[in-house]
């Protein structure tokens, strides 16, 4: 089995990737991440993903994770990046995050997670951030 992990660094990304490695702990599975850059707000040009990917690998690694990580970048389709990434179907699983949203936005979510969970052929698991108290 693996499991694949749509991460960015936001909190969504950040709880996928955290149940993505209980996921992998729990199945005794390695990890692929589907990495992408992120503009930060107010600036012009992406976090280094470089850094970010040194950063993730690091920690993944101190976890005992076996890991691949996949860069993605802004002009990257990050849902067809994840779902290129399944190779067998009954044998994949994929954890993304999700955005909390209000009433009207439940009504379409977002077009990556939206793409993914229609596409995907294997399980999917989808996780929300803690919410802010």
């Amino acid at each position: 089995m693996t499991i694949i992990v749509g991460y960015r660094p936001s909190p969504e990304g950040v709880s996928a990737l955290d149940q993505a490695i209980s996921e992998a702990r729990r199945s005794a599975t390695g990890l692929i991440v589907i990495h992408s850059a992120e503009v930060a707000e107010g600036q012009s040009e992406p976090v280094s993903t470089e850094r970010a990917a040194d950063a993730l690998s690091q920690r993944l690694s101190e976890e005992g994770i076996t890991h691949d990580i996949r860069h993605l970048d802004l002009t990257g389709d990050p849902a067809q990046a994840i779902l290129d990434a399944v190779e067998d179907a009954d044998e994949d699983r994929i954890v993304i995050g999700l955005r909390r949203r209000s009433p009207v936005g439940k009504l379409v979510m977002g077009s990556v997670a939206q793409t993914v969970l229609l596409g995907a052929d294997c399980d999917v698991l989808t996780v929300k951030p803690p919410s802010r108290a």
